[in-house]
């Protein structure tokens, strides 16, 4: 073979195309599986993803795809990823990449684009993906060329994994899929300070002073806490500094519920315990929380009279919405394992056994009734049945609150939801990753008639792949949280929030070939439970609640603390129910 000829061979057998160099980054990168949904302008990089070990699961929806990407990645810490096609593809993606941004979920999102040559001139099934989707994303990018792939992917992933998490996205033009290039090692050019550790900076000594000097402190929990994979840090510094624990809704299992120390969840759905003891703190020690509203209700009253020091990662959020005394910015973990070094064994037991006092006199309490079912109720029984085992994920509203209040978690990741944006719908696909990404776990997904009609197509996903997702529907006719607000604060004025038409759940469950019961008598719940806790395989049990339950403590929106609104047992006749789950166990 001549020379000139020899060499034209050797550079065609090293040539990849742009899909099979984005595959064999990802391969690298241990993503083993993904969830989408094809079409015209991703079509050549799904012709190479059907000979590649990477596990695709066709959705019915990319909302699905995206939210089962986030349920995945929230229970196991890895990134999910999810595709879809140009345009409609692409724009249905946005709300669940919103929803990880919000949540700081590792997510990657591939989007097909039209060819780089009618890039602009309106073609088919054509959207600006890339300019939508910069707000939402920590590291966007459109590849020009297959040259770049490898880069591009790379820093995705990298990006979208390292320091607070978040969603990548990358469009992916049809003609830069099929493009040969010989570059199929990534050299990465993001700056490092988008993905290295930044050195710890702030005032240690000034802070363990605080934390040594205070009478009443409290550590208040966040999210952060469960993405920095900081919870065993967190308990250390819990006991050996004898400091009771409250968690956002986020945070919930990056301390265990069944602790001694544990206050639940805070905020305006906490419990009242959490809230009392807040009142009367004297230093509150932020750690991957972000005072949001939905806890620092008033801003200005939120914890008035504490001294408050903060942790994270992310520098942005220091003072954005509360002035701090006292911040720390570097990794949680590190943070805390420095503090956890320095700090004396400390013994606070007035303040302790004030703790415990606040929760014997202000537990979590609901009624329950022979003619029908209470959600709180319900829960609680599924809680002793799975015994605090199974990973929770639920759609938003308020079955979410009374799942959050009455199934307790004492590990992280088995509480998946939608927290920042709280998205509709996020619960049934979340579950579907979830259940993927940890096979090992039983996983229910709590919703309700308004919430799970959203994503109700992905019942033919757990069917064609048999995932047993359990999920559990509370059907009051109604969006119940809207219904509470407009009761509360709107007259009784309930303007389009009756659902005044649902479907028969068990009949669309049966066309599916999907086991389903529905439930309305007090007296059926125990085995009607039993038939969804020991389903093999995935299965539905619809159950009927009162229209006007609601979901107290409650602490309106901009409130204040004090103006906490509690359940009156004489408002709702019936047998008081008192559920305090930590009450001496450590």
């Amino acid at each position: 073979m001549a020379d000139g000829a020899k060499s034209k061979a050797e550079a065609k057998t090293t040539e990849k195309n742009g899909s099979q160099v984005m595959l064999d980054v990802l391969a690298k990168n241990n993503v083993d599986m993904c969830w989408g949904y094809p079409g015209g302008a991703i079509l050549p990089f799904y012709d190479e993803l059907y000979s590649s070990k990477i596990k695709h699961f066709l959705m019915r929806h990319e909302q699905g795809a995206v939210h089962a990407a986030e349920g995945f990645a929230k229970a196991t810490g890895k990134l999910g990823m999810c595709i879809a096609t140009s345009g409609p593809g692409a724009t249905n993606l946005i709300t669940g990449i919103t929803d990880a941004k919000m949540d700081s979920v590792p997510i990657l999102a591939l989007t097909g684009q039209v060819s780089t040559a009618v890039i602009g001139s309106d073609a088919f099934q054509e959207c600006d993906t890339y300019g939508m989707s910069i707000p939402i994303t920590k590291y966007n990018a459109l590849v020009r060329h297959a040259d770049d792939v490898a880069r591009v992917t790379q820093e995705a992933i990298t990006v979208a994994t390292a320091l607070r998490p978040g969603p990548a996205l990358i469009d992916f033009p049809k003609d830069v899929q099929t493009g040969l290039t010989k570059v199929t090692k990534p050299v990465m050019r993001v700056p490092e300070r988008h993905y290295k550790k930044p050195q710890l900076k702030g005032d240690f000594d000034r802070l363990i002073a605080a934390i040594q000097k205070a009478e009443r402190p409290l550590l208040y929990v966040g999210g952060g806490a469960v993405t920095g994979n900081a919870y065993k840090q967190i308990r250390e510094l819990a006991e050996k500094v004898d400091i009771p624990v409250f968690m956002t809704l986020m945070g919930l299992g990056a301390f265990p519920a069944e602790h001694k120390l544990s206050l639940g969840m805070v905020g305006m759905h906490g419990t009242a315990y959490a809230a009392k003891a807040v009142e009367e703190a004297d230093f509150i020690f932020a750690l991957g929380a972000r005072f949001d509203d939905r806890v620092a209700l008033n801003a200005q009253d939120f914890a008035r009279r504490a001294v408050k020091a903060m942790v994270d990662i992310d520098e942005a959020e220091i003072n954005k919405r509360i002035a701090v005394d006292i911040h720390i910015v570097g990794d949680l973990k590190d943070v805390l394992t420095e503090l956890n070094k320095r700090v004396k064994k400390t013994t606070r037991r007035a303040w302790v056994d004030r703790i415990t006092k606040l929760k014997e006199e202000n537990p979590l309490r609901f009624n329950t009734h022979p003619g029908s079912i209470k959600p709180q109720e319900t829960i609680y029984e599924l809680w002793k049945k799975t015994k605090g085992q199974a990973v929770i994920t639920t759609d938003v509203g308020q079955h979410q609150m009374w799942a959050a209040q009455y199934y307790t978690f004492n590990e992280p990741r088995n509480w998946i939801t939608s927290g920042g944006l709280g998205t509709m719908g996020f619960g049934f696909p979340a579950a579907i990753g979830a259940k993927l990404g940890r096979p090992d776990k039983d996983v229910f997904v709590i919703s309700g008639d308004g919430s799970f009609q959203m994503c109700i197509q992905e019942l033919a996903t757990i069917a064609m792949y048999q995932i047993p997702v359990k999920i559990l529907l509370f059907n009051n006719g109604f969006l119940g949280m809207v219904r509470q607000w407009q009761e509360l604060f709107y007259q009784n004025r309930f303007s389009e929030s009756t659902m005044n038409y649902n479907p028969d759940f068990v009949k669309i469950c049966s066309g599916y070939d999907i086991p389903a019961k529905r439930i309305d008598k007090q007296s059926e719940l125990s085995a009607g439970l039993d038939f969804l806790v020991n389903s093999k395989t995935s299965a539905l049990l619809e159950v009927t609640i009162p229209e006007s339950e609601k979901v107290y403590p409650m602490i309106a929106s901009g409130a204040r603390y004090e103006q906490l609104v509690d359940f009156n047992a004489k408002s709702d006749k019936g047998t008081e129910i008192r559920v305090r789950m930590n009450a001496a166990k450590k």
